[in-house]
């Protein structure tokens, strides 16, 4: 079943021909979910029960009105407590192939294993959420419409996902461009998307959510970390964290851009302030090469055009 929310934000710009023969290909303008689901994993998504002490939601790091994360270095969990990593947004973050900046995770389900049980985060476990869902007749009366055996973890994560699921960023004016029109950019947001080829972003930043589908070294062009300034910490090893194998040090899932204009600072450890320095960081380190202001600012204005609608994101 197509949910009537998702059709209403695509009905007033139709597509328009095909879609262009470009490495980036548009989101999906409909997705099939169950609503009930969806509702129900909304509900759960910005519910504080699953936390240890009823502060703290999925929501509170991935604020969906300001671009699915909450534009912090690093996030706050319950009792004050400091993470150790930027959250990503969690918009489009069905497209991604695993999930967390290190990959630990294969699913959306699997994902929320860790912000639950992490002591730093939400510091619970499922006995301790599903006892406190449980008590509440209303909850579980819903939870019975999709799931007959009620309140349970996987059920929990399912629900969670399938929201995840439908929280994509449709009919981006980029998007637009790419169905055939030829009004939707303007001459300076087209040549940044030329530059963002010409300089080789694209090698990594492609398909449908402009990047993660791939992993990459964060330096792989230069010693990022050591001209960084700071010390180096735990998240800064990104897979060889999971892995232990060498080779896998500061690699890390490559970040999805359809809403970076949107969500500074910049990279797993917030060091970029702004896009500008994030786009001149990212063409020394990962590609090499110095890129000029004039060409920073046009590559800008193209990641401007990535930004697309639903109705939670008002940016």
């Amino acid at each position: 079943m197509i949910l009537p929310l998702f059709i209403l934000m695509v009905s007033g710009t139709p597509a328009i021909g095909s879609d262009r023969n470009e490495p980036i290909r548009p989101l999906p303008l409909t997705i099939d979910l169950n609503p009930d689901k969806v509702a129900l994993g909304d509900l759960l998504f910005h519910d504080t029960r699953l936390s240890g002490n009823n502060t703290i939601s999925c929501a509170h790091c991935h604020n969906l009105a300001t671009g699915g994360s909450d534009h912090r270095a690093t996030s706050s969990g319950i009792n004050g407590q400091l993470g150790r990593i930027k959250a990503p947004t969690v918009f489009n973050s069905g497209f991604h192939f695993v999930q967390f900046w290190d990959g630990r995770a294969a699913t959306l389900e699997e994902q929320i294993e860790g912000p639950v049980h992490n002591p730093l985060e939400m510091g619970s476990s499922w006995p301790n959420v599903i006892k406190k869902l449980q008590a509440d007749p209303k909850l579980s009366r819903t939870f019975k419409k999709s799931y007959p055996d009620g309140i349970t973890s996987a059920n929990i994560k399912d629900a969670i996902a399938t929201f995840e699921r439908s929280l994509i960023t449709f009919n981006s004016r980029f998007d637009q461009w790419l169905r055939g029109d030829e009004k939707a950019l303007n001459e300076h947001e087209l040549q940044g998307y030329l530059l963002f080829k010409d300089y080789g972003c694209i090698s990594c930043h492609q398909g449908m959510n402009v990047g993660g589908n791939m992993y990459g070294y964060m330096g792989a062009m230069g010693d990022y970390f050591a001209d960084r300034g700071t010390p180096l910490t735990q998240a800064d090893m990104g897979r060889f964290n999971i892995t232990g194998l060498e080779e896998d040090k500061h690699l890390f899932r490559v970040p999805c851009l359809r809403l970076t204009a949107i969500n500074p600072p910049y990279f797993h450890d917030g060091s970029a302030k702004t896009l500008e320095e994030a786009v001149r960081i990212m063409g020394l380190y990962q590609l090499g090469r110095e890129i000029p202001p004039k060409d920073v600012q046009a590559i800008v204005a193209f990641l401007h055009t990535l930004v697309g609608n639903h109705p939670r994101l008002h940016p």
